[in-house]
């Protein structure tokens, strides 16, 4: 088995670039994952590793052997663990993943869909609780509009706390998702101040998507435009806005609720 022992060591130093940009990753076509429970996540989704390091002290060659079956191993010292690493809590075992498409056309959805969408998106915190809304509500996908940043982003990937592989993704442009949600007869409802109904007054059991924009600007005004109804969920305080997370939350759950879970 392979040991590396140097952050200067060539491979290691390309790892540091696929953290470091979002050129690297796309390029080569792979991104850095850390923590067991993400690469498990990972597996889960169908994602394919090409490589495990891990740091003996804290996860030996039998776990990591154990996390991730008929993958390539390469043991790490502590110096080489801290470069690659974001966290502390890691568990000394990080891997080599291939990226998947992320096109509109791969996303298989079911008969009745409910799908979130987020228009531009900047923060990956904020992308990241996106994710973890969408997995526990199991929706069918989500799907990114004018994505700002890559999703295989590493504080995405970290934010998300493995929810990046548990999801059905895609992205695209607004009006490629427009033209997509109205060739599949899916109706859509964009969270906004300009022109809306209370949220809670919409029918969401048939063919359902949820468009959120970002907090700063909301919506631009193609989607507002071609909505099948504007939502706004009603403020009582001083301000006219909440993070999108739980805003999103709110509407998700919403549906979910008219759907009988």
């Amino acid at each position: 088995m392979k040991q590396i022992s140097s952050v200067q060591n060539p491979f290691i130093k390309s790892l540091v670039l696929l953290q470091e940009k979002a050129k690297n990753r796309k390029q080569t076509g792979t991104f850095l994952i850390e923590g067991q429970r993400e690469i498990t996540l990972a597996l889960k989704g169908g994602y394919i590793l090409e490589t495990v390091l891990f740091y003996p002290e804290i996860c030996t060659e039998s776990e990591a052997t154990k996390i991730a079956p008929n993958t390539a191993l390469i043991e790490i010292n502590k110096e080489v663990f801290q470069k690659l690493a974001y966290r502390d809590t890691t568990e000394g075992i990080l891997a080599v993943a291939k990226t998947k498409s992320m096109q509109l056309n791969d996303l298989k959805l079911s008969k009745n869909p409910l799908i979130l969408i987020a228009e531009a998106p900047e923060k990956p915190g904020n992308i990241g609780a996106l994710l973890r809304t969408a997995d526990a509500a199991n929706l069918d996908a989500v799907i990114i509009a004018n994505p700002k940043s890559d999703l295989y982003n590493p504080n995405i990937v970290r934010s998300s706390v493995g929810c990046l592989f548990t999801n059905q993704i895609a992205s695209g442009t607004t009006e490629e998702i427009i033209a997509f949600l109205k060739e599949q007869d899916i109706n859509f409802y964009c969270a906004t101040l300009q022109n809306s109904t209370s949220y809670h007054t919409q029918n969401y059991t048939t063919p359902t998507a949820l468009v959120v924009g970002t907090e700063a600007t909301g919506l631009t005004q193609e989607w507002r435009d071609a909505a099948t109804q504007n939502i706004i969920i009603p403020m009582q305080g001083e301000i006219d806005s909440m993070n999108v997370s739980v805003a999103a939350a709110i509407l998700i759950f919403e549906a979910k609720r008219q759907r009988g879970f």
